[in-house]
């Protein structure tokens, strides 16, 4: 079988990236896989189709485009240059690696391309929503008409959690369920061992010694670091946070104000690193103030044996159960953020034991082969080609307008 799967962000730095390479390099283990994305780094087993952005855009931010643009902010021109870049991309992978089906990851821009290969090639395609395409979708009028014209020819459209079916269904009302199966997001047990030789870690971000309460992800408004940072001075450790965005600047001129000296900012770092972070921390923190969806950095977090304080919101507690993995507190509240933690600093047996459940719960229920091998189930099911336009006119007329160089 082959699997064209689309992606619209760099395959580093995000969720969704980290979603899309994770499940193209499992799945290619047993079928031929291929990826259109704005990337030109390998992944294993799959064969790369770059595009070349005239203009870099995204939902929330991206840590690996600094020049950003957002698609509530973007003006049509922008979005026109783009959006033919990635249709030139498809089009061109669809004819040379002539795949059995479509995987497109977010509900726009892509699907709308989907679509239309849909019409042209007979191809069938299923969605996977990842969450952060949602607001925009819910505040820009621009973008839910196409959007939801590409979902009424999807054959499966995948939330990441109930949280995100929930969200999506607000959009769109409810009538896609029929469509719809949730797949959370999973891990990849061979980069996270039992355990892991992580020397000189310590040395490199100056740990020595002391306890680390860790932090990965954007800095955005929507993940509540400030309120972290608040509660920093209430507890005994480094505040590790590791990541970039549009709120760094603030938020190091709050641990300024505060004058806290127990919080680094590690900055945007590469995989291999924040791995061993994750096996460093003593606990995660992630202190969502919007409705998560089940972000990758608790399940990778959990996989490490390090026990989670996080927030009631969005996808999150699919994988986090109170006291059993993990504690939770209430979003934008310093307060028991330092309380939970204190909590699990202080007493070590008690760390440890939720260490080992958090572990326990990834390797049960979150691993990239169960998350791939039902993703599998739905391309058997959905692989077969639909009335193939031969070529003739179609083909020649987008060959001119679209292809040429």
């Amino acid at each position: 079988m082959r699997i064209l799967y689309l992606q619209m962000f760099p395959l580093f730095g995000s969720g969704s990236g980290t979603y899309a390479r994770e499940l193209a390099k499992e799945v290619a283990k047993r079928h031929k896989v291929a990826m259109v994305a704005p990337d030109r780094r390998k992944i294993e087993g799959v064969k790369n189709y770059p595009v070349s952005l005239p203009v870099k855009i995204a939902f929330t931010g991206h840590p690996e485009w600094p020049d950003v643009k957002l698609y509530t902010k973007v003006s049509g021109k922008e979005l026109s240059a783009n959006y033919l870049a990635y249709f030139r991309a498809v089009v061109e992978a669809v004819n040379d690696f002539e795949p059995d089906i479509i995987h497109v990851h977010h509900l726009m821009p892509l699907t709308w391309i989907a679509r239309f290969i849909k019409i042209a090639y007979g191809l069938n395609y299923i969605v996977t929503v990842h969450g952060s395409e949602l607001p925009t979708l819910e505040s820009d009028k621009r973008y839910p008409f196409l959007t939801e014209e590409a979902l009424l020819k999807a054959r499966r459209i995948v939330p990441n959690s109930y949280w995100t079916k929930e969200w999506m269904q607000e959009i769109f009302t409810k009538r896609f369920d029929k469509q719809t199966r949730v797949i959370p997001g999973g891990v990849d047990l061979s980069k996270f061992p039992e355990a892991m030789d992580i020397k000189g870690i310590d040395k490199k971000y100056g740990l020595e010694g002391k306890k680390l309460v860790f932090f990965s992800g954007k800095l955005t408004k929507y993940k509540g670091v400030r309120y972290l940072i608040s509660a920093a001075k209430n507890i005994d450790a480094i505040i590790g946070i590791a990541g970039d965005g549009p709120q760094r600047k603030n938020l190091e001129g709050l641990v300024k104000e505060l004058n806290l000296k127990n919080v680094r900012f590690f900055g945007f770092i590469d995989n291999d690193d924040l791995i061993k972070l994750y096996y460093r921390a003593d606990i995660c923190v992630v202190p969502s103030v919007w409705d998560e969806p089940l972000g990758l950095v608790v399940l990778e977090a959990m996989a490490t044996k390090t026990p989670v304080v996080v927030t009631r919101k969005g996808g999150i507690p699919l994988a986090v159960k109170e006291g059993l993995n993990g504690f939770f507190v209430r979003p934008r509240n310093a307060k028991e953020i330092a309380e939970k933690v204190n909590i699990l600093l202080k007493d070590d047996v008690l760390r440890i034991k939720m260490g080992n459940r958090a572990r326990q719960t990834i390797t049960e229920r979150f691993t990239w082969e169960k998350v791939a091998h039902r993703y599998e189930l739905m391309y058997l099911e959905f692989r077969k080609k639909e009335q193939k336009t031969e070529t003739g006119p179609l083909d020649t007329f987008f060959n001119k307008i679209f292809l040429a160089k």
